[in-house]
């Protein structure tokens, strides 16, 4: 019998082909109870932003290299898959939807923009997941999370209660690059730099100054507070008398 095999390779079906015959048979499936030295890395979870680009082809390339060297080597291997929620990003994407319709997150009131948020989740997502299916790597897909699950965000919530706890984090004074339509701190990546005329960088060195003096006289002030204090309760007390 004879196979005539194409004149160039086709990796659409080709890929495709073999990317569901690896789901199907579980082959990257791990399983704690197997034996061999444990050996896990977390995908460094992709916004759910838009689409994976070529660092990211990159970067779970090198991951899914390692994860299948130390499978070869009979290591209990396990490449977890999942994705990140950027809700800043996500919701400044919504946003800009919502003011090519001619509407606000206002006008759609909590609710409907957290199912606007959910909606697009689900359709950047599933881009994103179909992307690294197509990179062909070998991810648990059984064990797939968004960093939102439930699960996921008790956990994160009982990390940063346990750090606070321990004096190993803490809220302090300090500069961020603030954003005035979604009223928050941003990435210094998000930020969008441009070079104007004027004095800026003096006022900032100048209020710097200002504000570390003014903290470091704070001894001094509660001094001259509590003296001033005093004056007037004898002041009272003579007047009085």
């Amino acid at each position: 019998m004879t196979t005539n095999l194409p004149s160039v390779y086709d990796p659409f079906s080709t890929e495709a082909k073999w990317q569901k015959f690896w789901e199907e048979k579980l082959l990257y499936k791990a399983d704690p109870s197997k034996s061999g030295e444990p050996y896990s890395i977390m995908i460094p979870p992709p916004n759910v932003t838009g689409k994976l680009h070529m660092g990211h082809a990159f970067d779970n390339t090198l991951i899914d290299c390692l994860v299948r060297y130390h499978r070869m080597k009979g290591d209990n291997a396990l490449y977890l898959p999942g994705t990140d929620h950027a809700s800043i990003a996500v919701q400044t994407i919504i946003e800009k939807q919502l003011k090519e319709e001619g509407k606000t997150r206002y006008d759609l009131g909590r609710e409907k923009f957290l199912e606007r948020a959910w909606e697009w989740k689900a359709e950047s997502g599933g881009t994103i997941v179909n992307q690294l299916r197509r990179l062909g790597v070998s991810v648990d897909w059984t064990r797939e999370r968004f960093t939102m699950d439930s699960g996921l965000s008790k956990a994160v919530l009982e990390a940063f209660v346990r750090l606070y706890d321990d004096g190993k984090i803490y809220r302090g004074n300090y500069l961020v690059s603030w954003c005035p339509a979604s009223q928050s701190a941003v990435s210094d990546l998000e930020v969008e730099k441009k070079e104007v005329d004027g004095n800026y960088g003096t006022s900032a060195i100048l209020s710097l100054t200002v504000l570390v003096i003014w903290k470091w006289l704070q001894p001094v002030r509660k001094l001259c507070l509590g003296t001033l204090g005093l004056r007037l309760i004898l002041a009272t007390k003579d007047t009085i008398n």
